[in-house]
């Protein structure tokens, strides 16, 4: 039937769905309906808390955004206490604390190196790996039923022994239903967290998609949801029997492919890898400071360092950038909320830290208010290019970095770690915990932090034997 479907489709929105859905992986593997292998950690930021503290398991865990401003990640005991995500931690902590939970800061080192640790034990099961997010993966299969089914028990098996984190895996013929297989692996502990979406089908029928709102479908966002709502389109199951011509004529190509998807017709190709972190179109570093910020002369020290936080993924990627931009803003609560940016263009492209860093505060410069309380400000890297292709008529060059100051940065960095070295506030180190953040008031807080594990010397477990 899925062929039939392909063949019917194939030409919808005048592009061809098999071609490009097959691209790069072969059509062979988009025959089979267990193509897709999707695997997410659970809970991740609040199971990576549980790794080097043992104690924590099974009990109500949340870790905070930003300052310890809102909650991003519960455990599954504080999702049974009714712990929203996104709720700010002040307007819970007493009544959460009566309750047993613990709160932590969002240790970003020790996510990403766990992050890191399971995405590579996971490359080893399946033939080709598209890294997603910092806690999902999809995994293209080619082998039966049967053999799939193992092989995601002992990818799971082998990431809760050799990382510490629980993992969910659903399977399906495409990425969007692989997707809803997946939560309903979460959902439904019955399945021991490995279900295939034929299953689910096969069981459920209609009433699976039925059951999913509109808005919980991957790829279809809030402002995407309210106007599918009023054609009609409220759970998946009816995006799924739209017609595929109309919603790309009044949407775009992207959601007529996930009608496709819907139906069993791979059409996503694989996007650039997470863990690489190459960004094509812009690199931004934004951050609410910890305690309002006022007059320009402190907050520059943030663009800054911003900037330098910018330089240095541009450096990673070999990347430059034609134009700056900055913007700062008060707190959306105030009665005299203020949000100002600007950007400004470079004479040629650029990787040079200081060129960048002087362009991000030159965009604010005699814009602020003096006397505002501003609680954020961002630095964005725009037009951005490659740096070896970039290649223009004699005396247009780029302002590429000759004294090497930023290759200085990068090797400084990888050596001793952040804020050993840098421009003006960009070298200068927190004290104790906060030694990977400046010294500035304005830096972000995070009293709640664990034990970096995976990439502290002096915060490595001990064992006692």
């Amino acid at each position: 039937m899925a062929n039939s479907m392909r063949a019917e489709h194939s030409t919808l929105g005048g592009h061809n769905v098999e071609s490009s859905a097959n691209a790069s992986q072969g059509a062979d593997v988009f025959r089979l309906p267990n193509a897709i292998v999707l695997a997410d950690a659970n809970n991740f930021f609040a199971s990576c808390e549980t790794v080097f503290n043992p104690q924590l398991a099974g009990r109500p865990v949340v870790v905070l955004s930003n300052n310890d401003g809102c909650v991003v990640s519960r455990s599954a005991a504080a999702k049974q206490i009714g712990i929203v995500n996104g709720t700010p931690w002040f307007k819970i902590r007493d009544q959460a604390e009566h309750d047993g939970v613990i709160a932590r800061s969002s240790n970003y080192e020790l996510y990403a190196s766990l992050s890191h640790r399971m995405m590579h034990v996971m490359s080893g099961f399946f033939s080709h790996q598209e890294v997603y997010s910092i806690d999902e993966c999809f995994l293209h299969n080619t082998m039966t039923r049967a053999r799939t089914e193992q092989t995601c028990n002992r990818l799971r098996n082998a990431v809760l022994r050799g990382v510490g984190i629980a993992v969910s895996v659903g399977v399906a013929p495409t990425k969007t239903l692989a997707k809803i297989a997946n939560h309903w692996a979460k959902e439904h502990p019955a399945s021991h967290n490995v279900t295939f979406w034929t299953d689910i089908l096969h069981e459920y029928g209609d009433d699976v998609l039925r059951s999913i709102p509109v808005s919980e479908v991957w790829g279809v966002g809030r402002r995407i949801t309210k106007k599918l709502m009023s054609m009609g389109i409220t759970t998946a199951l009816d995006l799924q029997r739209a017609d595929p011509v109309l919603i790309q004529h009044r949407f775009s190509v992207l959601l007529e492919r996930t009608v496709l998807e819907l139906r069993g017709i791979p059409c996503v190709e694989d996007a650039s890898n997470a863990s690489s972190g190459v960004r094509r179109t812009q690199i931004l570093c934004s951050r609410m400071f910890s305690s309002p910020v006022r007059g320009f002369e402190t907050l520059s020290q943030a663009l800054s360092v911003y900037a330098q936080q910018a330089c240095h993924r541009l450096h990673r990627q070999n990347s430059l950038c034609g134009s700056v931009a900055a913007f700062c803003s008060t707190s959306p609560f105030s009665k005299e909320y203020s949000r100002i940016g600007n950007s400004v263009i470079l004479d040629d492209p650029s990787d040079n830290p200081m060129v960048v860093s002087k362009a991000a505060c030159d965009a604010l410069r005699h814009r602020i208010d003096e006397h505002a309380p501003y609680i954020r400000a961002g630095v964005m890297l725009l037009d951005l290019s490659d740096a070896q292709d970039f290649n223009t008529f004699e005396g247009m060059d780029a302002q590429r970095d000759e004294h090497g100051i930023g290759n200085v940065l990068e090797i400084a960095t990888r050596r001793f770690g952040p804020r050993r070295v840098g421009i003006g506030y960009g070298g200068l180190r927190g004290a104790g915990r906060n030694d990977a953040d400046t010294g500035a008031t304005w830096t972000m807080r995070r009293d709640m932090l664990s034990i970096r594990g995976t990439t502290r010397w002096d915060e490595m477990p001990i064992v006692h034997a």
